[in-house]
């Protein structure tokens, strides 16, 4: 359980200096000394390979080395400038091959071993096995390097750095994350990768939802300020499942659910143990280097000029927010803030194109981000200065609705509160007819958004001591709500339907090559690390633990069977339910374990970014069963919050059995504030 620091002002103070200081650069290795985040000697040779990668040598050149043993560095290779990535590939692939040869003539106990040879010998010590030689020729990897990319990181972050450092103290998080950025994304909040993660923290669009606005008019993972809270609250999220910051910042990279399954596995929550000895197809180079580079970025964070020299940090941002009154035009708030078009652009980087082109409003209740100098704004004065033909009451009505994948036409009808048939009729079709993605929809004249999404998500169980599924079977929600298929990039919905596929980066071997990859500098990965802590394979006696959200109907539609043939598996008599973190077991005769694994991760993903379309989480607070409680109470208590979601902020919890003075962490969640607009919302 994470805290805020206890004796109050003077605790959070001693934290906000040593954040000051670690973002000064200066060396805090006397006030660290009992950090919450420890640099073990026995990872010590890894983290002084990243800070070479990191300050030794730039996007020119790169390390050719052992991916097992970071020591083994074997050759430094220099590219010509203006060489193509194309000529770059070829200069590394020669030396890769010399160093292979080299270690088959090691290996093979050769006489005539040349003087670069014998320096490879000497690098794996003074008797290597001919067996390790061999084993080293497969394992050759190319390491670009990093130092500009880390200089000019080192130089962004003046910018953000005391709000990083105010945000994560206000949480009770040790001050030295606030140098995650540097790996994560060279402090670069308008940093994309290939796989759809974006902004300063590098969220992915399922992950970023759960605590900030990603819709069709913002996407707050490119503003530094919002997307700071929410990794200050994902990674308070690790530290409470995993119960150490080692692990919560690798499941920053590996997702949690990995880190769980690596800790059980192990049977330690010893980094050493789990980087040096765990096995895993998905944790591969990349998670097992997170840690150590984050351990290299925060030497070198703190001691700058050791590596760079004297450096110049940009000057934080200071800034005064007003929230917008009404929908309103870019060309309006120029106008009446006397504020320009670039200057609002670059506070505000959350606001989508299309708001800036003119074609869709700044959104009602946006807190719009203006200069800190200057004249003081209120959302009473600003709405005064705003003539009424500025601004708009209400939220524009859409005209057209483009659909999304998923989608029906009752879905439709429901999310504009109109009828399935007049939205049938409007458009030509019978009311039962397949929606093509891609194709637009006229809306009837009566069609509006609905006022704001219930609270209770569809699989919120009714009450029940023993919190029981609801046993009729029923279909997965297979269908994501518009506002995330819009939102959802293709580069996102291809990773996650490869989730549990190994799948390590290429490694890039230019700067151009690196930054279309990924925008880290540290080891890059496929993987898309997801919040959600539950592993949901099968286990080796084919049998899964039941997870909020699901019904033995529902493992009877991904199987092909019927819901009394699992009955008969599990001896369990008619109407009993399945029991939420209990076992059941499962026949695969029909369905491979691959494919129900896969069919399961695609109805829980579907299932959470449903709910996250519509809710964000603000918090988190204790709450201490008293007597009479059941879950369905407890839930009811906090506005109708899904068993699933509890869950996972108390994974290993029973929740089926919760006796008075138990304490639960629970989830503070609001509804999303949205503005939804049609396209051309402006012009129709």
């Amino acid at each position: 359980m994470i805290s805020t620091p206890s004796s109050g002002s003077a605790a959070r103070l001693f934290q906000l200096l040593l954040s000051v200081l670690l973002l000064l650069g200066l060396n805090t290795g006397a006030l660290a000394a009992d950090s919450d985040v420890p640099r073990p000697p026995e990872l010590d040779r890894d983290v002084r390979f990243w800070i070479r990668v990191y300050t030794e040598i730039n996007t020119n050149s790169g390390f050719l080395h052992d991916e097992r043993n970071l020591a083994v560095v074997y050759d430094t290779v220099h590219f010509t400038t203006g060489a193509s990535p194309k000529e770059r590939q070829r200069v590394v692939d020669e030396a890769r091959d010399r160093i292979a040869a080299a270690l088959d003539r090691i290996a093979a106990g050769a006489d005539n071993l040349s003087e670069d040879d014998r320096r490879i010998r000497a690098l794996w010590g003074e008797s290597p096995s001919a067996e390790e030689l061999r084993d080293a020729k497969s394992t050759i990897r190319f390491q670009l390097g990093q130092s500009d990319r880390f200089r000019e990181g080192l130089v962004r972050s003046g910018a953000w750095g005391t709000h990083i450092a105010e945000t994560f103290s206000s949480l009770g998080l040790p001050p030295e994350l606030a140098v995650l950025p540097h790996v994560e994304s060279s402090f670069d909040p308008a940093a994309y990768s290939k796989v759809g993660a974006a902004g300063l923290w590098q969220f992915m669009r399922s992950t970023g939802r759960r605590y900030m606005r990603i819709d069709t008019d913002v996407d707050d993972r490119l503003d530094p300020f919002r997307s700071t809270e929410a990794a200050a609250q994902l990674l308070s999220y690790n530290y409470r499942l995993l119960g150490t910051w080692p692990l919560a910042l690798t499941a920053y990279n590996h997702g949690a659910a990995g880190m769980r399954r690596a800790k059980d596995q192990l049977g330690t929550d010893d980094i050493v143990q789990i980087v040096r000895r765990y096995k895993s197809p998905t944790f591969g180079f990349a998670s097992r280097n997170f840690y150590v580079s984050f351990l290299a970025a925060l030497e070198i964070d703190r001691n700058p000029d050791k590596y760079f020299g004297s450096l110049h940090h940009l000057p934080e941002t200071k800034y005064q927010e007003v929230p917008v009154p009404a929908f309103v035009r870019v060309s309006a708030l120029e106008h009446a803030l006397k504020v320009d078009r670039d200057t609002l652009r670059r506070l505000n980087p959350a606001l989508a194109r299309a708001i800036w082109d003119g074609r869709r409003y700044v959104p009602r209740g946006y807190k719009l981000r203006l200069p800190g100098e200057g004249e003081q704004w209120t959302q009473v004065r600003l709405a005064r200065i705003l003539t009424p033909a500025e601004q708009l009451a209400g939220q524009p009505q859409p005209r057209r609705y483009r659909i999304a994948r998923g989608d029906t036409l009752v879905m439709v009808a429901q999310r504009f509160n109109v009828a399935a048939r007049d939205l049938a009729a409007a458009n030509g079709l019978r009311e039962n007819a397949k929606l093509r993605p891609g194709r637009t929809l006229q809306l009837p004249e009566n069609a509006a958004p609905a006022a704001s999404p219930a609270i209770v998500a569809a699989n919120n169980e009714p009450p029940s001591t023993a919190l029981a599924a609801a046993t009729t079977p029923s279909r997965p929600a297979g269908s994501i709500p518009e506002a995330v298929a819009q939102q959802e990039s293709k580069e996102e919905a291809a990773a996650v339907a490869s989730v549990a596929k190994p799948a390590e980066a290429p490694q890039p071997v230019s700067a151009a090559e690196a930054e279309e990859i990924s925008p880290a500098i540290g080891p890059v990965a496929e993987n898309t690390a997801s919040a959600d802590p539950f592993d949901y394979s099968v286990s080796r006696q084919d049998t899964i633990t039941v997870a909020g959200g699901e019904t033995l109907g529902h493992y009877a539609d991904w199987l092909g069977e019927t819901a009394a043939r699992l009955r008969a598996i599990n001896h369990m008599k008619f109407k009993t339910p399945v029991i939420v973190g209990r076992p059941v077991k499962l026949e695969f005769a029909k369905v491979s374990r691959d494919k129900f694994e896969e069919t399961r991760r695609e109805y829980h993903r579907s299932l959470q970014a449903s709910y996250f379309a519509a809710h964000r989480i603000a918090g988190t607070e204790v709450y201490v069963v008293k007597r009479g409680d059941s879950m369905w109470t407890v839930m009811k208590r906090y506005g109708g919050l899904p068993l699933w979601l509890v869950q996972q902020y108390n994974p290993d919890a029973d929740l089926t059995a919760m006796r008075p003075g138990t304490q639960i962490v629970v989830p503070r969640v609001e509804e999303v504030v949205s503005g939804e607009q049609s396209e051309g919302a402006t012009t129709e």
